[in-house]
């Protein structure tokens, strides 16, 4: 019989009344869980419980939060073995990006924990104006009180580690709302952070589809959202959420352009990795594969090559690269945005195939510039490649969409290199890596429909934290 998963509320699992969703594998696509539609009722529950824990830890030290955070990096650390596995059977990530992910959140919370101790604050002069004489003034960063965090399926430990961390050690309380599909992780997670001596109530985690998460961040006692997802569903929670700090990391549909002078084969084993591995299921997985006309058919062969020689199949597989989609939705719509490509005038340089949600790389050259996987993010191994004749048509291609997370160019020029520095509209570039590389030391965040806001280590606390100014008069 199917595991019930309970929500998670002030250190202990809750039962309750309302719609069963049914969890399936896309490794065999049975049902290994049910979970229940959080009604009001229970949110209003978690977010009383996490307004509670704020009110009685805020006055808890900066070393007693960071203590909170290493306990369970500790935690999660022993049971890495565990949670891996609930990463490749929830979801179907390949087991060497799952292992990966595990170490990756343990690392983090280590550094959230080292960064809050570099922050300052700032003294300001005050007598700048005459009436400042005798004033003195300082700001410090505070708290909001109680943050709610939607998070996505693609890295269900990682991408929540990379909210909750930064949330705590802020001093905020946190109710995780995660997608259905990541939620026996983000529960797993819950768990180990309150045996680790986390007080209950600072990490909630409710269970549910789309009503939870719209009446979470409507609440009135919910101070600032974290979201990680689609532009629908980030338009949704901001109408829902109204006037309150929100930060959130929407769409992408990454360019990643190749120049005449680069390293062509580096170039393309880089960019394969960053559009299949993964099953291309990454905000900055590479959509778009810009290349300049002198070397586009030598790259197209190397990036084909490249392509055609990841493994793809059972995530239990330590050699696997390219394991199942997260659903069968998932790889339907994939599929349909590569058949919309090709009825439009596309043609398949590497073709893709489907077996139930196991979907293998695909390549797809002469793409107009309205078909879908031109226009949408793909979330899915599926890459474009386009030719371009000099740096500024490049650059226009570039920036032909109305997403701008991450991109790349691949170019042995510095002034090359600053041009697209420059002039392309990305959040974050790389030059001479790929769109996927992410480092938790650098702001990480969109420009146009691709978000606001700054996660990664220092910047996710600042943007869940807020500045306080404090002034004094002396007094004889």
């Amino acid at each position: 019989m199917p595991t019930r998963l309970q929500s998670f509320i002030h250190g202990a699992y809750r039962d309750h009344g309302g719609p069963v969703l049914a969890l399936r594998s896309p490794n065999d696509l049975d049902v290994f869980a049910e979970m229940l539609d959080s009604p009001q009722a229970l949110v209003d529950d978690a977010v009383a419980s996490a307004r509670s824990a704020h009110v009685a830890q805020r006055r808890a030290t900066i070393a007693r939060r960071s203590k909170w955070l290493l306990d369970a990096g500790a935690a999660m650390d022993a049971d890495a073995a565990r949670l891996t596995e609930l990463i490749i059977h929830d979801i179907g990530k390949p087991r060497r990006l799952a292992s990966f992910e595990v170490t990756r959140v343990s690392n983090y919370l280590r550094a959230c924990a080292a960064e809050i101790r570099t922050m300052r604050g700032e003294s300001i002069p005050l007598d700048t104006v005459e009436a400042g004489a005798g004033h003195m003034g300082y700001t410090r960063r505070v708290p909001y009180g109680v943050v709610a965090a939607i998070t996505p399926f693609n890295a269900p430990i990682n991408l929540l580690i990379q909210k909750v961390a930064p949330a705590l050690i802020a001093g905020n309380a946190v109710v995780v709302k995660p997608h259905p599909a990541g939620t026996r992780a983000a529960l797993a997670v819950a768990g180990l952070f309150a045996s680790a001596g986390l007080p209950a109530g600072l990490f909630n985690v409710i269970t549910g589809d789309r009503a939870p998460a719209l009446a979470l961040v409507a609440h009135p006692q919910v101070d600032a959202v974290t979201f990680t997802g689609g532009c629908a569903g980030g338009d949704a929670l901001v109408r829902a959420a109204g006037a309150k700090k929100f930060v959130a990391e929407l769409g992408a549909n990454s360019a990643n352009v190749v120049m005449a002078d680069a390293d062509i084969a580096d170039a393309a084993k880089r960019i394969a990795s960053a559009a299949f591995e993964a099953s291309g299921q990454q905000c900055v997985s590479a959509q778009r594969v810009i290349v300049a006309t002198e070397v586009y058919d030598s790259f197209v062969q190397a990036f084909r090559e490249a392509g055609k020689v990841l493994v793809v199949g059972d995530p239990h597989d330590a050699r696997t690269d390219v394991g199942p989609m997260v659903s069968m939705a998932a790889a339907d719509r994939v599929m349909a945005m590569l058949d919309d490509a090709v009825t439009r005038g596309g043609r398949h340089v590497l073709e893709s195939r489907r077996d139930k949600c196991l979907v293998s790389p695909g390549i797809v050259a002469d793409v107009p510039a309205d078909a879908l996987l031109w226009r949408e993010e793909a979330f899915g191994p599926i890459a474009v490649v386009q030719r371009c004749t000099s740096i500024d048509d490049a650059i226009d291609l570039a920036n032909d969409s109305p997403f701008g997370l991450q991109g790349a160019v691949f170019t042995r020029s510095l002034a090359t290199a600053l041009r697209f520095a420059e002039e392309f509209d990305v959040g974050s570039l790389w030059v001479n890596e790929a769109s996927r590389f992410r480092l938790d030391s650098y702001p990480f965040g969109g420009v146009k429909r691709s978000g606001f806001g700054r996660e990664g280590v220092r910047y996710a606390i600042e943007e869940l934290s807020q500045q306080k100014f404090i002034g004094m008069r002396a007094v004889a």
